[in-house]
């Protein structure tokens, strides 16, 4: 891949106003995850920006799917004349078996329906299941610009270049792909701020070589697993760093040479001791704030099986627990965060609008 030469972009200062409200995959605790329906119940929910992770098809058009292995989110198991598609594949050093999007046509994965990925943590959301297709990032940015119009606030979209390496490798690569849909539509292009997120690292600078200052309104954002993990574009090139090394003082600086902010796993920021209390927030956001990076953690989510065992109520794993998300939630607003990911937008809405430091 080439890029062209221009000058490096200022970073993103830190926002002085209400930390936003990242609708993750939609409002996934209401609707089967990176739907239209979930995007719009995000939006109606109170977010500010909705989040299409993104993967190809065979012929090179981004769906939104959470992984391109889709038995888990759809109802291709079911259809019998797609199951000589099912296969075992290698995805970042890990074995797969399963369905995958880019043995799909987009025309065929309209055929297939989406599906409540984690049904026993959510059961009501698979009263859902089978009445959605798999959207194209097209269909999502008209989304957004229909439900900007609708509702006078401008919807931002935060899309994540999904196993970059391997969609390189196998001729399909996201990054050109992604740029030319986001400059297809003058709402991606000149009005709504786009976040394009990745957890590999040369894939941005990638972005940052070819696009340079020439689009103001779109922001790079390093996503970071937990601290002990590897982006995997670093395995594959022998690098030792970790997401840990990355966290550090030099590494948020580095990082502010092709990013404008990162994603951090929340708990390298707010870590939980062996009862599930809050331990003293780590550097993490200083030290990004202090290179000039914004700062998005993953995930916050409403039911009981996510949430610290002090914020827990009485119940199963499934049950909705929106006062102990608000409470986490606050917790990381304290800790000086800009925005976060969260399944539930009416919950994070509610966070962030009772919010006082």
């Amino acid at each position: 891949m080439t890029g062209c030469e221009e000058e490096e972009p200022t970073p993103t200062p830190n926002p002085a106003t209400k930390a936003l409200v990242v609708g993750h995959r939609g409002a996934s605790a209401l609707r089967p995850e990176h739907t239209l329906a979930a995007y719009r119940k995000a939006v109606e929910d109170g977010a500010d920006i909705i989040e299409p992770d993104l993967v190809s098809t065979k012929d090179g058009v981004l769906v939104a799917r959470h992984e391109n292995e889709i038995s888990g989110t759809t109802n291709v198991s079911t259809l019998a004349k797609y199951a000589d598609r099912k296969v075992t594949k290698t995805i970042d050093g890990v074995q797969l078996t399963g369905w995958f999007t880019e043995d799909f046509t987009l025309a065929e994965l309209k055929e297939l329906r989406a599906r409540e990925r984690i049904p026993a943590s959510r059961p009501g959301n698979t009263q859902y299941n089978d009445q959605y297709e798999i959207p194209t990032l097209a269909e999502v940015i008209a989304l957004a610009k229909e439900l900007s119009a609708q509702t006078g606030r401008t919807i931002h979209i935060y899309p994540e270049t999904k196993h970059p390496t391997y969609f390189q490798s196998i001729g399909l690569a996201l990054e050109d792909r992604l740029v030319t849909a986001l400059k297809a539509d003058e709402f991606t292009t000149s009005k709504a701020t786009v976040y394009i997120q990745s957890f590999e690292v040369a894939n941005l600078k990638y972005l940052r070589e070819k696009l340079g200052g020439s689009q103001p309104n779109w922001k790079l954002v390093q996503l970071m697993e937990e601290a002990t993990r590897k982006p995997y574009d670093f395995v594959k090139a022998g690098d030792p760093r970790t997401y840990a090394d990355l966290m550090t003082e030099a590494g948020m600086k580095e990082i502010a040479t092709y990013a404008n902010g990162v994603g951090p796993y929340k708990l390298s920021i707010i870590n939980v001791d062996s009862t599930g209390a809050f331990q003293q927030p780590s550097t993490l956001v200083s030290n990004a704030h202090a290179a000039g990076l914004v700062v998005f953690p993953y995930t916050f989510r409403p039911e009981n099986a996510f949430l610290p065992s002090p914020l827990k109520t009485e119940g199963p794993d499934s049950t909705r627990n929106p006062a102990g998300s608000i409470k986490e939630i606050q917790a990381y607003l304290d800790a000086g965060i800009d925005g976060f990911f969260t399944d539930d937008p009416a919950v994070g809405r509610q966070a962030v609008d009772t919010y006082k430091r």
